[in-house]
């Protein structure tokens, strides 16, 4: 396993990290098992994985507490923690024009965190994030100073923002203020966009980059096809429903003749085009079995991806939005 700094914190993250949305289950998520995603948990720990990143709203906490015990197994220490805080009228993506207080009031962010704080059994969030984001809420300050006064108690270490789903350019403004020491954004091959306007303000003022959503929801595994089904209840019953999957399967057809010596698999080259961009501190593909993660960190040894695999990979950016 490789490691990067996760920007101006110095934290020391693994190129591969876990994320943890999946194991939540709750209303969103099925045909998962806490057994498995605590032999998931070990294994990552065991292959050098020391980045895990969770939210409150994930299973409401059962992905924080699941964590938390491991935490506890192996060590706070071992590991660095992202959680995220959900925004309060439970809206994703935040709508351009809510106000903050409708999603991050002062006392909100507080109670949100020691929640969070408690289902981790932790001191400390090393990473804590606000879930959804929009540039104009820079006009409103509370939100900032109560996430301060939580750092300065010792609460949270640093501060981080999650950017609306397919929507880099709502987060330009935050980090040319340099309010957060992070940003989680989606990037993958489908959707490279964050390289337009968001990496360079990173690069500039050394942010921390976590790039979510490598797979794009499993369509870059190469599993998805028409006729893919999911547990009843899940949430990509809806992400995959009518013809969507016959045209992930369509773009992932023109993908597959790209994967060779650099990549062996389709889910390799995705994981290795987000880490052949140097401004990406780290990679959280959603992983729930000991498969995923075995799977997954054979693309953290150092290889990068060759600039002329890069160029060809970008002709094959498909921008839409699925989430809708």
């Amino acid at each position: 396993m490789q490691f990067r700094t996760l920007g101006r914190t110095g934290l020391k993250a693994s190129e591969i990290g876990f994320g943890t949305w999946g194991m939540g289950g709750g209303s969103e998520w099925r045909g998962g098992d806490d057994a498995e995603s605590r032999k998931a948990l070990r294994r990552a720990f065991e292959l050098g994985i020391n980045f895990y990143d969770t939210a409150l709203a994930y299973g409401a906490g059962h992905s924080e507490t699941l964590l938390g015990e491991f935490a506890r197994e192996v060590g706070r220490d071992e590991i660095l923690v992202a959680s995220k805080i959900p925004p309060k009228n439970r809206e994703w993506p935040a709508r351009c024009g809510v106000k903050i207080y409708e999603t991050f009031p002062r006392d909100y962010i507080r109670t949100s965190t020691e929640a969070t704080l408690k289902n981790l059994r932790t001191d400390y969030i090393d990473v804590h994030q606000l879930h959804v984001w929009q540039d104009h809420w820079l006009e409103e300050p509370g939100w900032m100073e109560e996430l301060c006064q939580l750092k300065k108690e010792g609460k949270i270490r640093f501060i981080g923002v999650s950017v609306n789903d397919h929507d880099p350019e709502s987060a330009i403004l935050v980090a040319q203020h340099k309010l957060a020491d992070l940003v989680q954004v989606i990037y993958n091959i489908f959707d490279p966009t964050a390289e337009n306007a968001l990496f360079p303000l990173c690069k500039e003022y050394n942010i921390g980059v976590i790039a979510r959503c490598p797979f794009d929801e499993g369509g870059l595994t190469g599993k998805v096809r028409p006729g893919v089904a999911f547990p009843n209840g899940d949430w990509r019953n809806d992400y995959f429903s009518g013809d969507r999957p016959k045209q992930v399967d369509e773009h992932v057809q023109r993908l597959l003749p790209l994967v060779g010596e650099c990549a062996k698999s389709l889910p390799e080259m995705a994981l290795r085009f987000c880490l052949s961009t140097p401004v990406v501190s780290t990679v959280i593909p959603g992983m729930r079995k000991v498969t995923h993660v075995e799977s997954n960190v054979t693309a953290s040894d150092g290889t990068l991806l060759p600039a002329a695999l890069l160029a060809e990979l970008k002709t094959h950016a498909w921008p839409r939005n699925f989430y809708l």
